[in-house]
């Protein structure tokens, strides 16, 4: 997403070309899942009614309110579609005009051919962007915000204590991997100038949506856990409505500088013009999506000012360790941690964070992560 610097050479033209088509082609695919989902979900759902069916009357007598419960899903479907749609209608500014941008006269394409090129691991990533929501912009949401987001706020918040409130906003702080950006947007609440890194294509739709186009608290209604009924407790919970967002994302304090930049973390912020430039940053649930963990904690070192603070949160749970076409170096946290220090970074704190990550609140099935906290300083 970050647009690469042409140069005199026909090999290097043809590599930036390709990637530059290989990126519309997966956001194509993105706005294709989005405007896919309704009929998608719609119809997982409808197979339900065909299982139904097929049982005996004597069973189905059993469950009378079974079909009633398929119709409320349907609505929920049809009320998670509805805010989707609207984060649609913003996908143009994520378009370009030229062969280094995407062209914003981009259609949809809704025919049967390009149904057929939408996997359900593409839907699987709108369903996990959905619950995002409920992570990071709703009240149910909090306890998850409280295990993992408070620590790293208290961290900095005290590492920075000896800079006056009013004089906050010149420290300037990263959150590479920010989602759907409620973590950076807490860091600004704090007084603090932030910039979140995104790289997720879903991710970035909806983070854009959330933090630019919300006018009042709890606008929009979502049902995020329709999409299965394996470990459920009961249906009521299950229908029920989850409003967002819970907070106004335009309340900030002023004078602090508060952005979102789009791309890999490694091809933005390699860059030597980010060398130096940061007070501290911040990683939730982030450093494990490295094909190559070295790289990530050398760039850190690189781009934090001396002296400068890295708080981490998170468990190593590598994204790519069973990708076959990717790189991918996985290191033990023990591995991890001499490796920070090798790169010339010195621990201050540690401990580990016990954490869920976009569970269903009331589900009966919770993955329970021990995350490893830690603040160190560039020397």
């Amino acid at each position: 997403m970050k647009n690469s610097m042409l140069v005199n050479d026909s090999n290097s033209v043809n590599s930036v070309d390709q990637d530059a088509e290989q990126e519309e082609k997966h956001f194509r695919k993105v706005l294709n899942t989005f405007a896919l989902y309704k009929s998608y979900a719609l119809s997982a759902n409808n197979r339900r009614r065909k299982d139904y069916y097929a049982l005996s009357e004597r069973h189905r007598a059993f469950i009378p309110s079974y079909l009633e419960i398929l119709s409320k899903v349907d609505q929920a479907i049809i009320k998670n579609h509805l805010v989707l749609k609207q984060i649609l209608a913003d996908s143009r500014l994520f378009t370009r005009d030229d062969k280094d941008s995407f062209c914003p006269n981009f259609q949809y394409e809704k025919d049967s051919s390009t149904h057929s090129q939408i996997t359900d691991f593409d839907m699987d990533k709108l369903r996990s962007t959905i619950k995002q929501f409920v992570r990071e912009w709703a009240a149910e949401g909090q306890e998850e915000r409280d295990a993992a987001y408070k620590p790293l706020l208290e961290a900095l918040i005290e590492f920075f204590k000896d800079v006056p409130d009013e004089e906050r906003s010149s420290i300037r702080v990263l959150v590479p991997g920010a989602g759907l950006g409620r973590l950076a947007f807490d860091v600004v609440k704090q007084g603090f100038s932030c910039q979140g890194n995104e790289f997720s294509f879903y991710m970035l739709l909806a983070s854009h949506f959330i933090l630019n186009r919300i006018e009042r608290i709890h606008q929009y209604e979502i049902y995020p856990f329709v999409h299965s009924f394996s470990n459920i407790v009961s249906s009521e919970d299950q229908l029920q409505p989850i409003y967002i967002p819970d907070v106004l994302p335009s309340s900030i304090p002023s004078g602090v500088s508060f952005s979102m930049v789009a791309g890999d973390f490694v091809e933005v912020y390699g860059d030597e013009q980010y060398n130096d430039q940061w007070d501290c940053i911040v990683t939730c649930f982030f450093i494990d999506t490295a094909k190559n963990i070295l790289e990530y904690i050398e760039i850190f070192h690189r781009i934090l000012r001396p002296g400068g603070l890295w708080i981490n949160l998170g468990p190593l749970l590598y994204h790519y360790e069973n990708s076959p076409d990717e790189m991918s170096i996985e290191l033990s946290l023990e591995q991890v941690k001499t490796v920070v220090k090798d790169f010339g970074f010195q621990f201050l704190t540690e401990k580990t964070i016990h954490t869920t990550y976009t569970s269903n609140p009331k589900g009966m099935l919770k993955y329970l992560y021990e995350c490893a906290f830690w603040t160190c300083v560039k020397q």
